[in-house]
């Protein structure tokens, strides 16, 4: 893992923001005033169960996943999250309520973050913002309806050929089992898929 700087951390982050709507002088200070940058190990859960999910993160370098456990504590992956990308428990984090999924960074990662307070007071004082925020709240809905599709529409190979269409390196990242559990399928079928798409 690259060791990025808080300063270089910030700069991909406004790089990424800009992309969607341009960021004025007082607004990046702020931002400045409250983002900090942390490095954590592989395996590290940025979230529990039940916990409440108090903060945002932007992953300057890494990559990380959530899931949920079943009554037989089998794990069910949800999501893959990666470089560049905005990272939440969503319902937890919108509603300030207990969570009903993990979130475990998939290899060594350095975050930026701020917390649920801090946001609410970027909206309230630079009413742009906004914006960015109706954005990335409307990319998890989509997130989440193409995944409902993917499972609800797809055979098993064309899930996995859509996922790696969106996440190309995703098995540099995460575990097979876990991206199976992705899928909606066992490890063996995706095994066959792989495979069948080597030969």
């Amino acid at each position: 893992m690259d060791n990025i700087n808080q300063s270089t951390a910030l700069d991909m982050l406004f790089q990424i923001l800009t992309m969607i709507a341009p960021l004025s002088g007082a607004l990046r200070n702020r931002f400045e005033d409250f983002i900090i940058t942390r490095q954590y190990k592989k395996k590290h859960l940025l979230l529990r169960e039940g916990e409440i999910s108090r903060r945002i993160y932007f992953i300057a370098d890494g990559s990380a996943r959530a899931y949920h456990l079943d009554r037989e504590g089998r794990e069910h992956t949800t999501w893959f999250m990666s470089k560049y990308d905005l990272m939440i428990s969503v319902y937890s984090f919108y509603t300030q309520q207990p969570a009903a999924e993990y979130i475990e960074l998939l290899e060594d990662s350095t975050l930026l973050s701020m917390t649920w307070d801090q946001l609410q007071i970027i909206y309230a004082e630079f009413p742009e913002y906004n914006f960015h925020g109706r954005l990335v709240t409307e990319k998890y809905y989509i997130m989440a309806e193409e995944r409902a599709i993917l499972l609800r529409n797809k055979q098993p190979a064309e899930r996995y050929k859509l996922l790696l269409q969106k996440q190309p390196d995703i098995t540099q990242h995460a575990s097979l089992g876990q991206i199976a559990s992705f899928l909606g399928i066992t490890l063996e079928t995706l095994s066959r898929i792989r495979a069948r798409r080597e030969i």
